[in-house]
């Protein structure tokens, strides 16, 4: 039982990256901009979600957020970039009385790619700066997509 919570490393680390498997595509991905806020240590994520975060989008990309404060909840695809390894089988937030579950039952970081989704509220955009809350996402996060949220009908 243990066996399976043990952390797998990353591949991607040049001593660590598996060999190519046929037929596989490579998925590359570089951040559009980061996470600041005051929340450097992981913590749970109604702690991260009650503070004031901002995302500032790099220049080459901000004209890319033009007209998105027409919306007032956002998609934030951001990079999990303090954890370290995956296991497949977890015990929900660590809490090991609780039984084990599968990673993709979870809001683990420690997840296969280590990619993040939060649906922060937008409060304010200045110039390439996004001011939010409600992103469970720690400073410094490496942000990779920003979509308007939408709503399924």
């Amino acid at each position: 039982m243990e066996e399976a919570t043990r952390a797998r490393p990353m591949p991607g680390r040049p001593s660590e990256a598996p060999e190519p498997v046929p037929g596989e595509v490579t998925v590359v991905c570089h951040p559009i901009g980061h996470v600041e806020n005051q929340c450097d240590q992981p913590a749970r994520p109604e702690v991260l979600r009650a503070s004031q975060s901002r995302i500032v989008v790099y220049p080459e990309f901000s004209e890319g957020l033009e007209g998105l404060e027409q919306s007032n909840r956002l998609t934030v695809v951001f990079h999990f970039h303090r954890a370290e390894g995956y296991a497949l089988r977890q015990h929900p937030r660590g809490d090991q009385t609780r039984p084990l579950r599968g990673v993709f039952s979870l809001c683990s970081p420690f997840r296969p790619n280590r990619i993040g989704v939060s649906f922060p509220r937008l409060l304010q955009r200045e110039g390439n700066v996004l001011h939010v809350t409600e992103l469970d996402a720690l400073n410094e996060s490496p942000v990779l997509d920003i979509k308007p949220f939408v709503a399924p009908e």
